[in-house]
């Protein structure tokens, strides 16, 4: 018997399953999730890219980081798709002894992985398992706190969508304070927590007044109001955080 995936919890939630393949693009834009974990990985690294989807993301390490990149995607559609990108990846859930087998890496990535999952702490304690004396956990989350989500909640609506901060195959929900916690908690220090701006949202080609602003007037006022206000306006939180010494 085939596990669910998260794409199989949103059902009900949504007219249509959410296509396996939505996320299958990334850009090199340094303000946004691809750029800022780019940027927290050394060169050269040897990374585990969990919940790794259609490979995009992987590629674009491998390409601008010159990693050696193993992945982790359970999803077969994606699988497939990694795997034409030349992408080494294993179909299979993060989870279990077998991840051991892999080998140790430099960086253990979880790239809107964590929100997927109904118990986000376990995969960052295995993560741990497979880490180099020196490694780091890169990963990035969507900000519930986003200013949208907060105006909705305003006038009584909580609406799931097929992809973005409301995506309905989300299962966890986080604040910079809460995803704070769950690392600090997990055993890990937070090096570094960026906010990405997040320009891609489908809302600021839709709501007013945003829709009637140019692409690179939108750009701008985000920058600035992401950078006084980043836990407000930042549309995801990108993380690089070390596993504290495990206490005797």
């Amino acid at each position: 018997m085939t596990s669910p995936t998260p794409d199989d919890y949103a059902v009900g939630l949504l007219d249509d399953r959410p296509d396996p393949l939505r996320y299958d693009y990334h850009t090199d834009d340094p303000e946004e999730a691809a750029g800022m974990i780019a940027a927290m990985i050394p060169w050269g690294s040897r990374v585990l890219d969990v919940g790794c989807g259609t490979g995009a993301l992987s590629q674009f390490l491998i390409d601008t980081r010159g990693v050696v990149l193993v992945g982790i995607e359970p999803d077969p559609d994606r699988v497939s798709a990694a795997r034409a990108r030349g992408v080494q990846v294993h179909q299979s859930t993060f989870e279990g002894e077998w991840v051991e087998s892999l080998g140790k890496f430099d960086v253990v990535v979880f790239a809107d992985v964590l929100e997927h999952l109904p118990d986000p702490a376990a995969p960052l304690h295995l993560a741990r398992t497979v880490l180099r004396p020196s490694g780091v956990v890169v990963a990035s989350v969507p900000n519930v706190a986003h200013w949208s989500v907060r105006w909705d909640l305003l006038r009584g609506r909580f609406t799931y969508t097929s992809s973005g901060i409301m995506d309905a195959t989300h299962l966890r929900w986080f604040t910079e304070r809460s995803v704070r916690a769950l690392f600090e908690t997990s055993g890990y220090r937070i090096e570094r927590l960026s906010h990405t701006l997040g320009t891609a949202l489908a809302l600021y080609s839709e709501r007013r007044p945003w829709r009637n602003l140019p692409q690179y007037r939108v750009r701008k006022v985000l920058r600035f109001l992401t950078r006084v206000m980043p836990r407000v306006f930042g549309c995801q939180h990108v993380i690089r955080a070390s596993p504290r010494a495990l206490e005797s």
